[in-house]
């Protein structure tokens, strides 16, 4: 009976030093066994934000492979939906928050202070977080990539495409911080040409038709719409209104020109969450601090346009322009 125990105690030992040496084949290299969790909260489904969370996603898959996973929430447009999503991150203990829009980050950077977040499709870091000195970097667990598009060539663009415009309206939702960042620039430099410009805000998709209506009603020449995610999710409803009124919309971005737009000078948000993706990678596998690096911006720009309602509204589109497809 003896020898048989000793046996089986000299076996399990013997697995216990198998197991051991499997451990030290990996070189020291804890990373190449590791596994990541992390959650990304998308403040709401439209296209540009669907790209740059597909972008950033797949930045991962290539790098790591079956070693990421990925908790994909969307909350619908609702600011407390966030607040609900990033906190069961926390909960959960991700290794990483990616935050979708201004509302998703800032429930994100509420949520945590030690988890690791990186932000894409914000506009202006400094106003989505309430940062009065901005240095480029945050100096805590955020960084990202932004969105932001050159403002003074966006308007620049409405003067080349309508140069008969003298009054021009501003439409977006109130509730959006980085939109009315976006309208406060552009209307600084439409006034440069000598162009009157009011603002015309909505709160939700509740308003937004008669608000568009007053647009019409007050006979705008023409109309700028910023990266604005609440218009984003109601194109189609704007331009039932501004179309047949034949009054020409110049968009922040590609989604919303399609929707009811005429031309746009966008950014690929495919590429902005890919970008967001490798800096995951670089904070996740390389130890990176997300408090040290700088924000990232779009590199290329481009001059897009929807031929058909351009013509349809009477506008001219000049060579230089690729038509969205």
């Amino acid at each position: 009976m003896k020898k048989a125990l000793s046996l089986l105690a000299a076996a399990a030992m013997l697995v216990s030093l198998t197991a051991c040496g499997k451990t030290d084949t990996s070189n020291g290299d804890s990373s190449a066994e590791k596994t990541y969790r992390i959650g990304i909260c998308q403040l709401i489904q439209h296209e540009a934000l669907d790209a740059a969370t597909q972008g950033f996603k797949d930045a991962l898959t290539k790098k790591l492979g079956d070693k990421v996973t990925f908790d994909d929430q969307n909350a619908s447009g609702e600011a407390t939906n966030c607040t609900t999503i990033t906190s069961k991150f926390v909960s959960d203990k991700v290794d990483l928050i990616m935050a979708n829009a201004t509302d998703a980050l800032a429930a994100a950077s509420q949520a945590t202070d030690t988890i690791p977040i990186v932000a894409t499709s914000i506009t202006d870091y400094a106003t989505a977080l309430g940062m009065n000195d901005w240095t480029g970097k945050t100096g805590f667990n955020v960084t990202g990539t932004s969105d932001l598009a050159p403002l003074d060539e966006q308007a620049a663009m409405l003067v080349e495409l309508i140069p008969d415009a003298k009054n021009v309206g501003i439409l977006y939702c109130s509730g959006e911080k980085n939109s009315k960042y976006q309208a406060t620039a552009v209307t600084a430099e439409l006034k440069k040409s000598g162009i009157t410009v009011k603002e015309y805000t909505f709160v939700d998709t509740n308003d937004i038709n008669s608000v568009a209506n007053q647009v019409v009603a007050d006979k705008c020449d023409a109309v700028y719409i910023p990266t604005d995610n609440t218009a984003a999710n109601n194109v189609e409803a704007i331009n039932n209104v501004l179309e047949p009124a034949k009054i020409p919309v110049i968009a922040g971005e590609s989604g919303i020109c399609a929707g009811c737009g005429i031309a746009t000078l966008s950014i690929s948000y495919y590429d902005l969450g890919y970008k967001t993706g490798e800096m995951a990678y670089e904070i996740l596998v390389n130890g990176a601090n997300p408090a040290e690096m700088e924000i990232q911006y779009a590199g290329d720009f481009s001059k897009l346009c929807v031929p058909t309602r351009a013509a349809a509204i009477g506008v001219t589109i000049p060579e230089g322009y690729e038509a969205i497809k």
